[in-house]
């Protein structure tokens, strides 16, 4: 049972970067570039280092804490490195393809938007 548990989270792990790193390569713009590393690569990564876990944990060894750790820098550091290159493409003038929502458009059109 747990060769099959550890293997389903190593395919799950595996299937997830892959996409995210997929999504990364083949996204038009620097914004939804940001969603591939953010997002699926975190959750593939997350999973292996799961996997990895559980693995160390029941050889005898204990808990595994350095995964935890790992794990945890991983989902903290993630979300917040994507929030600060999107303020930073944002500060730069970097253009989406993506058309804003109309009521960004006639609030910059009334001059209450942000230069």
């Amino acid at each position: 049972m747990l060769e099959i548990t550890l293997s389903a989270l190593i395919i799950i792990g595996a299937l997830f970067t892959f996409i995210g790193s997929l999504g990364l390569v083949r996204m038009p713009d620097f914004y939804t570039r940001l969603h591939g590393p953010t997002k699926a690569t975190t959750l593939g990564v997350g999973s292996l280092l799961i996997a990895s876990m559980i693995y160390f944990s029941t050889q005898g060894q204990g808990v595994s804490f350095h995964e935890i750790l790992v794990t945890l820098f991983l989902f903290i550091t993630a979300p917040v490195s994507a929030h600060l290159l999107s303020k930073a493409a944002l500060h730069l003038g970097v253009e989406s393809l993506s058309k804003p929502p109309p009521e960004v458009e006639r609030a910059d059109a009334d001059g209450a938007g942000t230069p």
